[in-house]
């Protein structure tokens, strides 16, 4: 019924997979793949390197070089510093229409520092590591971007690529910044993808997300010879964290509220006057996340009432949920499956065994990462993404491929482990040919590009698109 709705809606769709000559290009989606394939080492060293770096949002400086280098070594014209973004880019390459976007991360998250072994083991001299993949994402994108590049370059198409650099992916909102900035606006689709534990096409949207800093201000004191004369900081912050709690019973199942508390005082015996916790409110409805995070701005406001302190707030993040559109979905799984699957060595299949040993609770057999999973509307997501802004600006379609061993979380050591090997890459390197594939697919199928935006008109509806975060600067330093 979906497909036939979508038909009847889009018929242009119908008209462009008749007759807009999409399989004569088969034969530039493997020359692609085989480019892709034939710089396998040289993606490999970039990935590996940004997985050394393990630099955290806004601080990847060197990471950020190593991409751009990269794409001007390979002929696009690269803006730095986008949308007040130091460690931003765009990479552009080609002319006219249509304009193919492609999205990249390389930010780190703070404190999983891991060793490329499939046990735990800190990485010492680190304060980061990359538990969700960020450095195989940046790399295939380019990679992907390179490979475009060349076929437009060498079949004279028209058309423009864009590969946009996008730091703080992790709490960051960097995406928004740059959306904010209307850096997507001209651009007819955006591709994206995510490092994962299975193949398949991005059909799950994701939790709108709305974050802030509560800075609590007091007085200090001696806290055993003159307790009464200070008023403590981390007393708000308790409060205000008890209260949230109890808040918990009073707002929709289906939202995620956590917090830590990022400072707390220095000595037990004195009074601490500047206490902080750092909150995430997240929601499948992007109005009710602004709501629920109103109700603890009153919670902090109230905390800071009872304990004779005062509070400030700064919001550090938002980002929409993810608008899905089918059209794209569609073509993008063939594309996913033309790129093939991760086939791993005897070594690698030991290796990732013994990451799936460290498990506590059940998970594929390892066999199942060769595979691509069938094209299904899935359970909500459980995390949130920056993409969701580009998504209300511009359609976009993403898919995640296997570069964990099946089971692994993300934001695990296990994903940074599996991320410094070879198994990591292999499925960066089938990123990297769908992408490709699906680009090439775009540049010469113009009924597919007019049926998504349709489909992203009726599915975004009436809403004017308004970043959760306000008009606040980038929160460059909000990892300090």
């Amino acid at each position: 019924m979906k497909k036939l709705f979508f038909a009847l809606l889009f018929p242009s769709l119908l008209f462009a997979q008749k007759k807009s000559g999409v399989v004569s290009y088969d034969k530039n989606k493997t020359a692609a793949a085989a480019e892709i394939q034939g710089k396998y080492e040289e993606y490999k060293k970039i990935a590996l390197q940004i997985w050394d770096y393990a630099e955290v949002g806004y601080k990847e400086e060197k990471s950020t070089a190593l991409l751009q280098q990269e794409l001007k070594n390979n002929g696009f014209t690269v803006q730095s510093g986008v949308a007040g973004i130091p460690t931003s880019f765009m990479a552009t390459y080609g002319s006219g229409s249509p304009v193919i976007g492609i999205l990249a991360e390389y930010d780190a998250l703070p404190g999983i520092m891991q060793e490329a072994v499939p046990e735990r083991k800190v990485a010492e001299g680190k304060e980061a590591g990359h538990a969700c993949g960020h450095h195989l994402f940046g790399t295939a994108s380019v990679a992907a971007g390179i490979a475009l590049k060349n076929q437009i370059q060498s079949n004279g198409w028209k058309g423009t690529i864009i590969v946009y650099g996008c730091p703080a992916e992790e709490g960051g909102s960097g995406k928004v910044y740059m959306t904010r900035a209307g850096l997507f606006n001209n651009v007819d689709v955006v591709l994206h993808w995510h490092p994962g534990n299975a193949n398949r096409v991005t059909m799950t949207s994701a939790l709108a997300n709305k974050s802030a800093k509560f800075r609590f201000y007091g007085l200090s004191s001696h806290a055993a010879g003159a307790p009464e004369k200070g008023r403590s900081a981390l007393d708000g912050v308790e409060a205000m964290d008890a209260m949230v709690n109890m808040m918990r019973e009073h707002v929709p199942s289906t939202t995620r509220i956590h917090y830590v508390i990022t400072s707390g005082g220095k000595a037990p015996n004195v009074v601490p006057d500047f206490a902080e916790v750092y909150y995430y409110v997240r929601n499948p409805n992007k109005t009710d996340v602004v709501g629920i995070f109103d109700r603890v701005v009153k919670a902090a406001e109230g905390a800071a009432m009872g304990t004779e302190t005062t509070m400030k707030y700064e919001v550090i993040g938002g980002t929409h949920d993810l608008l899905l559109i089918d059209t794209l979905n569609a073509v993008m799984q063939k594309n996913l499956q033309l790129a093939g699957t991760v086939s791993l060595s005897p070594d690698e299949i030991a290796f990732g065994k013994k990451v799936q040993s460290s498990f506590t609770f059940s998970y594929p057999d390892i066999s199942e990462m060769g595979t691509t999973r069938p094209l299904k509307a899935e359970n909500l997501s459980p995390g949130s993404t920056d993409v969701g802004d580009v998504s209300y600006n511009v359609p976009t379609v993403g898919i995640s491929t296997a570069t964990w061993v099946p089971g692994t979380p993300a934001h695990s050591w296990q994903a940074v482990a599996c991320g410094g090997t070879d198994i990591g890459v292999k499925g960066m390197m089938v990123a990297a040919k769908a992408l490709a594939n699906m680009g090439i697919e775009l540049l010469h199928n113009p009924g597919l590009i007019d049926a998504a935006k349709k489909e992203f008109v009726v599915k975004k509806g009436n809403y004017q698109y308004k970043a959760l975060l306000g008009d606040r600067e980038p929160a460059l330093n909000y990892r300090d």
